[in-house]
């Protein structure tokens, strides 16, 4: 089945509202406005490729944050696949969380 641009687009809100649903273990602010999600790609079959980095390289929850964001979105109806694409460039800085992430945190 192919998906419609109106039906790729519920799907990403869909998705982003799940993504803001995990949190770095470190700071009490959710993935997504912490700019921890560079990309998310949806094709007309369903399938979702998810660029993501972490706060640092050596981050303690390399291994089970990217696998609990894969495992997340893949729980999210109308998702058939997903690719998890882990990288660090750019690197991550404090500048790439959103307003309400560095009001959150006390840095506005």
């Amino acid at each position: 089945m192919k998906y419609t641009d109106e039906q790729i687009a519920e799907l990403g809100e869909n998705i982003i509202r799940t993504l803001k649903t995990v949190y770095d273990p470190e700071i009490p602010v959710d993935i997504y406005e912490l700019g921890l999600i560079y990309d998310v790609q949806i094709s007309e079959e369903g399938d979702v490729k998810v660029v993501m980095t972490l706060t640092t390289p050596n981050c303690p929850v390399a291994e089970s944050l990217p696998a609990e964001v894969k495992e997340k979105v893949g729980e999210v109806e109308g998702v058939n696949d997903v690719a998890l694409d882990l990288t660090f460039e750019p690197a991550w800085n404090k500048e790439m969380m959103s307003e309400e992430a560095k009001f959150e945190l006390g840095m506005l």
